[in-house]
């Protein structure tokens, strides 16, 4: 970890392409993509756990896998003794710098979106923090409190693997310039 004073490294992300920017531009496939980043899950389970329609949610699942954001796993021997196909998250869509602003006028609020259903979901009693603030900040401040809170935010995501025994929790970190 850096020193308060210390300039952190930039780490460029690659850019996402118009295909992927939009499969990342609705609510209901980034929760699918959370979800199967915590758990192999079938599109029934899927469906199940997100109050969806399974064609509804294969749909979406497919626009994910032709995009590289999820994957098949193995295939595995249901409870009733038949054959499941699973999905995983491949975590490529931490790594692109997705500009959803190019993905139409919902695009930047599928995040959003996405984060309060899973959040109204989780019910109050499961957040763990809650921070709103309004900042006078110069655009190299900015710059600097992004790339400070992305670099914290990517050394524990980066080593999240090794801690899969823990409780996960999910956060969003959103900086907007205000409207006043």
């Amino acid at each position: 970890m850096a020193d308060a004073g210390q300039k952190i490294p930039d780490k460029k992300k690659p850019v996402a392409s118009a295909r992927e920017i939009k499969a990342l531009a609705h609510p209901l496939r980034l929760r699918i993509l959370r979800l199967c980043g915590l758990h192999e899950l079938t599109n029934k389970q899927l469906a199940d756990r997100l109050g969806q329609d399974p064609g509804t949610v294969l749909y979406h699942v497919r626009q994910l896998l032709t995009t590289g954001f999820l994957e098949p796993a193995e295939v595995r021997t249901g409870v009733s003794g038949a054959l499941e196909k699973p999905y995983r998250s491949t975590g490529r869509s931490w790594n692109l710098d997705t500009a959803l602003n190019e993905a139409g006028p919902g695009g930047p609020l599928a995040p959003l979106e996405a984060f309060r259903e899973e959040l109204t979901e989780a019910g109050p009693d499961a957040l763990a923090s809650l921070s709103r603030f309004v900042l006078h900040l110069s655009e190299g401040d900015v710059e600097d409190l992004v790339t400070r809170i992305e670099a914290v935010l990517n050394e524990y995501t980066d080593s999240d693997r090794q801690r899969p025994d823990q409780p996960a929790f999910g956060g969003i970190f959103v900086l907007h310039r205000s409207p006043d």
